[in-house]
């Protein structure tokens, strides 16, 4: 049943996201019904007592998590935007929790507004602890050096073609551009974390997962510098890049005009 639904013109509304991606298909919807999108969309049947389509700022992958994800959807609501936010919560699943939603103008678009985004790849030495171990991928014996991974790190800055570090989805994604803007690129180590933070324009699929897993060869050695730029002017991609595993990877945050 619809709880408390007005009669009335829609309004546009905000939502931002946060999700454990271990047991869902990515965020876009799926046949399977097992994405982070079908169950937020599930979620507002029980609200509205209707369909209400949702637009995400982008996908993520099966495995990946999100603290930032942000969705828009238009929908009549006179109540408090507390209200909805709390009857959204009710109805998501374990792993899948908003976590502020807000009215914003019609010409607001979650995906077309959104001017950057940042991810977070976060990787241990050894063996993560039981409690982490769904977001952190351990290097278990693999030796990684954090100076040369910082210096290949470097090369990804700018604006480049990155079809040697994505991978593609057939005729999904043909005719598509592989061409982004990356501004950022660090490598930082605290207490035996790696934590590789990537901001940009956007982002290809299995793109940061291809840059990280490059930058873990470097750092193990098994490629070099100007290895990394041979791939990257090559602009295919090769069994020379291997993803890194979903699980270590995290969207952060959608970056939007101050005004949106």
């Amino acid at each position: 049943m619809a709880r408390g639904i007005p009669d009335g013109e829609p309004s546009r509304w905000k939502c931002l996201l946060a999700y454990d991606g271990t047991e869902f298909a990515g965020w876009q919807k799926q046949p399977s019904g097992l994405a982070v999108q079908d169950k937020v969309e599930e979620a507002l049947v029980h609200i509205f007592g209707s369909t209400v389509r949702t637009i995400g700022s982008g996908r993520t992958d099966a495995g990946v998590h999100a603290k930032g994800q942000i969705f828009h959807f238009d929908a009549p609501w006179t109540h408090p935007a507390s209200s909805l936010l709390q009857a959204l919560r009710t109805h998501c699943p374990t792993g899948i929790s908003p976590r502020a939603i807000s009215q914003v103008p019609g010409d607001f678009h979650a995906l077309l507004s959104a001017q950057g985004k940042r991810y977070c790849y976060r990787a241990c030495r050894g063996w993560a602890m039981p409690e982490v171990d769904r977001f952190i991928y351990s290097l278990k014996e693999k030796t990684v050096d954090l100076t040369r991974m910082q210096e290949a790190a470097k090369v990804f800055i700018g604006e480049h073609d990155f079809s040697s570090f994505s991978a593609s989805r057939g005729e999904e994604d043909r005719g598509e551009s592989k061409v982004r803007k990356v501004w950022k690129v660090n490598v930082v180590e605290v207490d035996q974390e790696l934590q590789f933070i990537v901001e940009g324009g956007g982002f290809l699929y299995k793109m940061v997962r291809g840059m990280v897993g490059a930058l873990f060869d470097v750092g193990a050695g098994k490629l070099l510098l100007s290895d990394i730029e041979e791939i990257f002017n090559a602009k295919k991609r090769t069994g020379r890049i291997v993803s890194a595993p979903a699980k270590g990877l995290c969207l952060e945050e959608v970056f939007y005009h101050s005004s949106k």
